[in-house]
């Protein structure tokens, strides 16, 4: 037990002799000598602490808790200047791990760890029983406890007992947890703990490990620990015992490279046909190991069975995640005994698991399987089984485990496990709303359709022609076909494609494709319309535009390098392009499909390249192509398109090329305003009013992004408004919509600091004619007796634009500048007039399933967004009174879908920051306009009141308000929410017991989020106020009395709040399981469908009850038709949004009439 101090010692001594008998004659060199003996020499009082520590030890009571260990720094220090010799560090090792329990040694930076591990060794093969109780203190003390072995042998203690007493004390809270401290010294006290039996497992490998002492005295301790309800017990344990697992992994394969050395060795001698002792003794070895091998493995079982089986499902993730890592890489570092569907089948299991940070460390798991090749054909029933789980989890809720799981089905079809009729609910994905699922997804899609690395027959055909970008263009085009209705799902699938795409960035191969001049090639108009997509798509992303929209819309900043390359790009483009863009706009001019995007591809040239390389005549015919592009369609997209890129070609061409820019931006002006003239004059001879409506709309995205420079105009459109009442609402929508941006224009040309008399009087006159239109249409509408859907356009277009003209012309803001003139406020009966259209608006409804959305339907839903957004404006720019208008726009908070709810709650966001003081007020008389509505319509019924449709609004209202008050504003907001509560008891026995419904359906969600003490007293207030009553005269009408006091003291006995009740919002964790016979979409229309039933029943056979967790195992929680509209919606806000970006002539007011005009008809 002393061999390792005394050889220390000794070591020390004869140092020591040998330093004083070598003198040196220099006086420099003997100084310098002495100094280092000083350092080097021990001191009096290390040489105490040796002798210490050595009667400590020779008293067996080195173990205790008690002891004061030497501080590494007594022994050793590392700051002096000059490195002494490797021999004389090793020694000071020695001497610092000789005086460090073992413990303490984990706890520091982990350097004396390998020093301490063959100390202990030494230690045990000198007095085994001692060393044994050493190593299971330090066990315990890294689970944080402290413990004493009593004075009897360790053969006599019971594992159980000894545990039973660890938990007691930590129920006393006599427990540190070392790995969750955030102390420096403990940082890296797991890494250290599991170095340390990592080393002691090799350190024994030729001697205690197999005694079937040692090791099996401490798998016993780590067993029974990690069953115990501490977590730290149960983290550390399992943390040591897959570690001892790993390590034992590690010595069974070097003993099984030494078997398999010496099999050849006795199948040599067996060769050579001789017995004798080297046969004998090469025998003998053969044996020796493989049993050795057999023991090994024999103790991964023990703690396999013992340990991982409990742990793999502990309720704690991190040791849930601990066991599945470790177990995937037992599987491929000992595939032998783990390679098994025994063990496989833990890692399909934890695919369902709820934590994602375990079903992400599962994939990666069976990824690390499915990269050695070797391991697919072990690996077939267990793929047969969990196949369809790999698939749904592409679609997992989580990101991160949805992009590691497209990785894993790339390993799969790699290895042709999966058929390709099972990959259609992948394909959905390259519509998924995050763009690192969908980038996952596009990869796999370009690997496995396009480049077909995964094809069997690909490695056959080797060729150039195989692998040229008209081959793989070719492809992407047949899988765009899947999407050629839809251009923006078809922006997507460009969008997750393009980084792994280098046939993308071909652009002399795209447009020789365009141009038809490889006759190998035929393209149909639906894949000419694709290919003009994907260039203009390409384009975009190669100079660093997004092209699908995002939720992040800061701006995004590149490094000088990332620059470099996107003008390299553009330069590129440009260069390929020049020659060629006016061909492929000749060729495609009349094609409405292609002639938007072709045409907008013009603002991401380098325009100098023209001048540069003399293509002046190819800018010039570009331009022209584009003004006929103008005046042969009347879409609102191509129409936009050209204007932009004409506009742009005016302001940022080279000077020589800017002047033609202009001009022929100003012929195209004149040209317009000579066809809108001619058409009104055509309307005023009685002609159809088609022209007319082709030419406004042009005229109005024309005034998007610049003024019309005609004083005559304005007087037109106001002539035909008046003169002619029979035109088709479009074409009064259009009309309405030109003056409002007429009079834009004029508010922006204004010099706020010095306006002139006749500016101001001019845009007076055209604001109060522009107003006397709007009232007239206002009040038409309502008394319109058309069906509500025929004028839902011009409904919508009439409210936005009044709110934009409130708001622009705002007293409030106008009457301290000296625009003041020009403030307006609208009077009380207006409002009331342009709320009650709004309602009838928002009445109006698609009669169209989620799953039949169109253009037609999301426009639909966009207007009726823009109308709540409109209604919410007056209240956000201080227009109108928050009283007037607030409580009625949150009462429509849940009536009318997820677009609109989105709205009104953003709408009370604003209010809780500017109104605060106001808010409760506000929601209880949102509840009482909707529960008046419930009045009326119960009126018009003969059922229960709670039957009807509008009472359960009014729950639903209730609940979405109540929730606003949700974590700390419960308390900020408990005055105001007790305030919603006793007011609205108040409302309803106003005329009791006819609006007593009102505390079920309206007042009862509040009570929850009181504490108990306000609800004894609303219990006491509202018993008094049926004192005098008899509530059985009644009892139908007096029963929502008799429930809302129920609940209420029930919920006083105990205590609690109504957090389950029935009417608050209760949020989903994700979508539910999909139905196995569901139909993906396919992207090639030869493939073969075929279903096969693939369960094995030897690896899905268990204890575990897998459908418990497939039902709560989070998925994202999104229809895919929803996802659709949404895409749309976005994506048409971002085209609208980037229409206006490089007009230079706007104001903050023409921007933000712009703005919501873009949103709000498009088209």
């Amino acid at each position: 037990m002393e061999t390792g101090l005394r050889r220390s010692q000794r070591r020390l001594n004869a140092e020591e002799s040998k330093r004083g008998a070598s003198a040196m004659s220099s006086s420099e060199k003997a100084a310098s000598n002495s100094a280092k003996d000083d350092d080097q020499s021990p001191t009096r009082t290390e040489q105490v602490s040796v002798r210490k520590g050595r009667k400590r030890r020779e008293n067996g009571s080195a173990a205790t808790n008690d002891a004061e260990p030497v501080s590494p720094t007594e022994v050793v220090d590392e700051d002096f200047e000059g490195s002494p010799p490797d021999r004389r560090k090793k020694k000071k090792r020695e001497v610092a791990a000789d005086h460090q329990s073992l413990i303490e040694t984990i706890k520091s930076n982990g350097k004396f760890i390998h020093q301490a591990v063959k100390n202990w060794v030494e230690q045990y093969e000198s007095d085994p029983k001692f060393a044994v109780a050493e190593i299971l203190l330090m066990l315990f003390e890294a689970c944080g406890v402290k413990y004493q072995f009593a004075e009897v042998s360790m053969d006599e203690v019971n594992v159980d007992d000894v545990v039973v007493a660890l938990v007691t004390l930590t129920k006393n809270g006599q427990v540190e947890d070392y790995g969750g401290a955030k102390q420096k010294v403990f940082k890296q006290f797991k890494e250290n703990l599991l170095c340390f039996w990592d080393s002691l497992v090799l350190e024994c490998q030729n001697g205690p490990l197999f005694d079937s002492v040692l090791f099996e005295k401490c798998m016993d301790y780590v067993i029974a620990l990690s069953c115990t309800p501490p977590r730290i017990f149960r983290h550390v344990a399992t943390s040591v015992g897959l570690q001892l697992v790993t390590s034992f992994i590690t010595v069974a394969k070097t003993l099984g490279t030494q078997r398999e050395t010496t099999q050849r060795q006795v199948n040599a001698e067996k060769k050579k046909r001789k017995e004798g002792p080297r046969l004998e003794s090469l025998k003998k070895r053969l044996s020796e190991t493989h049993e050795k091998i057999t023991v090994m493995e024999e103790m991964m079982r023990k703690i396999f069975t013992g340990l991982f089986m409990h742990r793999y499902r502990d309720i704690d993730p991190d040791i849930r995640m601990a066991c599945i890592g470790s177990l995937g890489n037992w599987i491929v570092s000992y595939p032998s005994l783990f390679l098994q569907d025994l063990y496989l089948k833990y890692l399909g299991w934890t695919l369902n698991d709820k934590s994602a940070g375990v079903r992400k460390t599962s994939i990666s798991a069976l990824q690390n399987l499915y990269e050695i090749d070797d391991n697919v054909p072990s690996l077939s029933l267990f793929t047969e089984r969990f196949s369809n789980r790999m698939i749904e989890l592409a679609d997992d809720i989580d990101v991160a485990v949805a992009v590691s799981a497209v990785g894993l089905l790339k390993q799969l079809l790699r290895h042709q496990l999966l058929a390709d009729d099972e990959l259609g609910p992948l394909y959905d994905l390259l519509i998924d709303e995050h763009p690192a699922i969908r980038h996952a997804v596009g990869e796999l899609v370009y690997d496995h359709l396009i480049a077909q690395k995964f094809s069997s027959s690909q490695s056959s055909s080797k060729g150039k022609e195989s692998e040229s970008s008209e081959v793989h263009i070719g492809r992407l085009l047949q899988i765009l076909r899947e999407f050629s209705m839809d251009p923006i799902l078809s922006t997507y699938v460009i969008d997750d494609i393009w980084e792994h795409m280098d046939a993308l960035k071909d652009w002399k191969c795209i447009i020789s494709m365009l141009l038809d001049e490889n006759p190998l090639t035929e393209l149909t108009d639906i894949d000419a319309t694709s290919l003009v997509r994907l260039l203009c798509a390409s384009i975009k992303k190669a100079v660093g535009e997004k092209i699908v929209p995002s939720n992040d819309n800061r701006k995004v900043y590149h490094t000088k390098a990332q620059k470099e390359t996107l003008e390299n790009n553009k330069h590129e483009i440009t260069i390929n392009m020049m020659k060629r863009y006016a061909q492929i706009l000749q060729k495609f001019v009349a094609d409405k499909a292609k002639v938007a995007p072709l045409v907008e591809a013009v603002v991401h040239l380098k325009l100098e390249l023209y001048s540069l390389k003399r293509q002046e005549q190819n800018f010039q015919a570009v331009l022209q192509l584009i003004k006929d592009a103008f005046f042969k369609h009347g879409e609102n997209e191509t129409l936009r398109s050209c204007i932009k890129s004409i506009a742009f070609c005016a302001s940022e061409s080279p000077a020589d090329l800017q002047d033609f820019a202009r001009n022929k931006l100003k012929e195209l002006e004149d040209e317009l305003l000579s066809k809108l003239k001619s058409a009104i004059t055509q309307i005023g001879a009685g002609d159809d009013d088609y022209s007319l409506l082709v030419n406004l709309r042009r005229c109005y995205n024309f005034q998007l992004a610049k003024a019309v420079s005609n004083e005559s105009l304005y007087e037109d459109l106001v002539g035909i408004l008046r003169d002619f009442k029979n035109l088709d609402d479009e074409v009064v929508s259009l009309l309405l919509l030109n003056m409002y941006m007429h009079v834009l224009w004029c508010r922006q040309s204004l010099d706020e600091e010095n306006p002139s008399e006749a500016s101001l009087s001019s845009l007076l006159s055209m604001r109060s004619t522009l107003f006397q239109q709007l009232d007239y249409f206002l009040n038409y509408l309502l008394n319109a007796e058309e069906e509500e859907k025929a004028i839902a356009l011009l409904t919508s277009r009439v409210c936005v634009i009044l709110v934009e003209i409130w708001c622009i012309f705002n007293e409030r803001k106008l009457r301290s500048s000296k625009l003041h003139l020009l403030g307006f406020l609208p009077d009380e009966s207006t409002i009331q007039k342009f709320w009650k259209l709004c309602e009838r608006r928002l009445s109006i409804k698609d009669g169209l399933d989620d799953e039949d959305a169109n253009e037609e339907s999301i426009d639909e839903i966009n207007r009726q967004d823009a109308i709540m957004i409109a209604a919410a404006k007056l209240i956000v720019n201080d227009v109108v009174p928050k009283e007037l208008l607030a409580p009625k726009i949150i009462s429509h908070f849940i009536m009318h879908g997820p677009s609109v709810a989105e709205v009104v709650k953003n709408f009370i966001a604003v209010l809780k920051k500017t109104a605060s003081d106001d808010i409760h007020k506000l929601f209880l008389e949102a509840l009482k306009i909707a529960y008046q509505r419930h009045e009326e319509e119960l009126s018009r019924t003969d059922g229960d009141y709670s039957s009807v449709q509008s009472f359960s609004d009014c729950k639903d209202l209730s609940s979405r308000l109540s929730a606003t008050f949700a974590g700390a504003a419960r308390s900020k907001h408990r005055l105001h929410i007790l305030e919603i509560v006793k007011n609205g008891i108040a409302f309803a026995f106003e005329d009791a017991p006819k609006k007593l419904s009102f505390l079920e359906g309206s007042v009862l969600q509040f009570v929850p989020k009181l504490p108990v003490s306000d609800i004894m007293d609303i219990l006491k207030d509202i018993q008094t106020r049926v004192e005098d009553i008899n509530t059985d005269e009644d009892p139908s009408g007096w029963r929502p009395y008799h429930a809302f006091i129920d609940i209420l003291r029930e919920k006083y006995t105990k205590n609690e709040g109504l957090q389950g009740e029935e009417g608050q919002v209760q949020k989903r964790r994700g979508r539910p399981p999909k139905s196995k016979d569901l139909q993906g979409r396919k992207l090639f229309e030869d493939q073969n469908s075929s279903e096969e039933d693939g369960d094995g029943d030897s690896i899905s056979a268990s204890d575990q009850d897998e459908d418990e967790e497939d039902d709560e195992t989070p998925l994202r929680n999104s229809l895919r038709s929803l996802r659709l509209r949404s895409l749309k919606l976005g994506k048409a806000s971002q085209q609208e949004r980037s229409n206006d970006s490089r007009s230079n002539a706007q104001s903050k007011h023409v921007g933000s009439g712009k703005a919501t005009l873009d949103k709000v008809f498009a088209s």
